[in-house]
C-alpha cells in the first residue's frame, strides 16, 4: 500500500504503476463512489466501444435465426443427452 498526499488544490497524483496496470493515461474520466470511509474510483469507459456486428463476429453462427423457444428446446435437449450418457460436462 503506498501513500499519497492531497495537494492544496485538493489533486491527488495516482502513482505511475497503479495508471499503467489500469491503463489510464492523462485524461482519463472516472465515477467516485463514497463508501464512507473509502473512496472508490472507477473508469467511466474501461473498453473501447464496439459495434454489434463486431460483437456478433465472434459467435461463428451463419445459420438461420432461432427463436428463443428453439434455443430453449436445443440447450434442454443436450442436457438430456448429456445426463444420460453420464457426461455432465
Amino acid at each position: 500500500m503506498e501513500t499519497i498526499r492531497l495537494s492544496t488544490k485538493g489533486q491527488l497524483v495516482i502513482p505511475a504503476d497503479l495508471r499503467a496496470r489500469h491503463h489510464w493515461g492523462a485524461g482519463t474520466e472516472f465515477f467516485i463512489e463514497d463508501r464512507g470511509d473509502a473512496l472508490v474510483l472507477r473508469a467511466t469507459k474501461p473498453f473501447e466501444p464496439t459495434s454489434v456486428e463486431e460483437s456478433l463476429g465472434c459467435t461463428g453462427y451463419a445459420g438461420p435465426v432461432k427463436s428463443l423457444e428453439a434455443m430453449g428446446a436445443g440447450v434442454a435437449a443436450d442436457l438430456r443427452r448429456r445426463w444420460q450418457s453420464g457426461n455432465g460436462a
